[in-house]
C-alpha cells in the first residue's frame, strides 16, 4: 500500500491550529501575548505542524529538552494557504517537478519548505498516511508572528493528561481528549504544488 499524503488538522471557518514545542522562556510570554518574542529566533526557519500526534512523537510528549511546553497556535486559514502556495518540497518529487535541476532552483529560492512525514498513532506507531510539516523561513517569520497568529494556547496540561492515560493503558480515554483533526482540503493548484495526490 502506498503512502497517502494529506493535511489533517483541527480547524474552523477562520483558523487552523498548528503545533510547536518550546522551553519555558519562549512559551510563557507567547501564551500571554499571543505572539513570540526573543529568545524565539527570528533568524532561522521555524516549523509548524498541524498534526498533534506527530509533534508528540517529535517532542516525546513534552519530555525532550527545550520542548517541555506544547503550544497550539491558531493561525488564519488565509495565511496558511498563502504559505502553502509558496511551498517547495524538501525532496524532489517527480510528480511535482519536471527534473532535479528544476527542483533545486525552486528550493534555493523557497520562502516556505514542505516536508511529509509518517503520521503517528496514539501509541507512536508509524501510519501509511503522511502528514505535513511547514517550514517558515526567516523572510516570513515576522509576518507569521505579527499577522498570521490569532491565538496561542497552552496545550501542556492536556498533553500531560493524555500521556498519563496512555501510559496507564487507557487508550480510549486518551483518544477522546485528542484534538479533533480531520482532512483539510486545499485548492487544486496548491495540492499539485505540495504533492497532495
Amino acid at each position: 500500500m502506498s503512502n497517502i499524503q494529506e493535511i489533517r488538522a483541527d480547524y474552523d471557518n477562520k483558523t487552523i491550529t498548528v503545533y510547536q514545542a518550546y522551553n519555558k522562556q519562549i512559551a510563557l510570554p507567547a501564551i500571554e501575548n499571543n505572539k513570540f518574542e526573543k529568545p524565539f529566533s527570528f533568524n532561522r526557519m521555524t516549523w509548524i505542524k498541524p498534526s498533534y500526534l506527530w509533534l508528540m512523537e517529535r517532542s516525546n510528549w513534552g519530555h525532550k529538552s527545550n520542548q517541555e511546553f506544547i503550544l497550539g497556535i491558531k493561525i488564519k486559514k488565509s495565511a496558511w494557504e498563502h504559505a502553502l502556495s509558496m511551498g517547495v518540497l524538501t525532496h524532489p518529487d517527480d510528480t511535482v517537478y519536471p527534473n532535479n535541476v528544476n527542483w533545486e532552483q525552486a528550493f534555493k529560492q523557497a520562502k516556505v519548505h514542505i516536508q511529509w512525514d509518517p503520521e503517528r498513532t496514539l501509541r507512536g506507531a508509524k501510519m501509511q498516511i503522511r502528514t505535513i510539516q511547514v517550514g517558515i523561513s526567516s523572510f516570513l517569520i515576522e509576518e507569521y508572528n505579527t499577522e498570521w497568529i490569532s491565538e496561542i494556547i497552552d496545550y501542556t496540561p492536556l498533553t500531560k493528561k493524555i500521556n498519563q492515560l496512555r501510559k496507564q493503558g487507557k487508550h480510549k480515554e486518551a483518544k477522546r481528549l485528542l484534538p479533533k483533526e480531520r482532512v483539510y482540503d486545499v485548492p487544486e493548484d496548491i495540492a499539485n504544488r505540495i504533492g497532495i495526490k
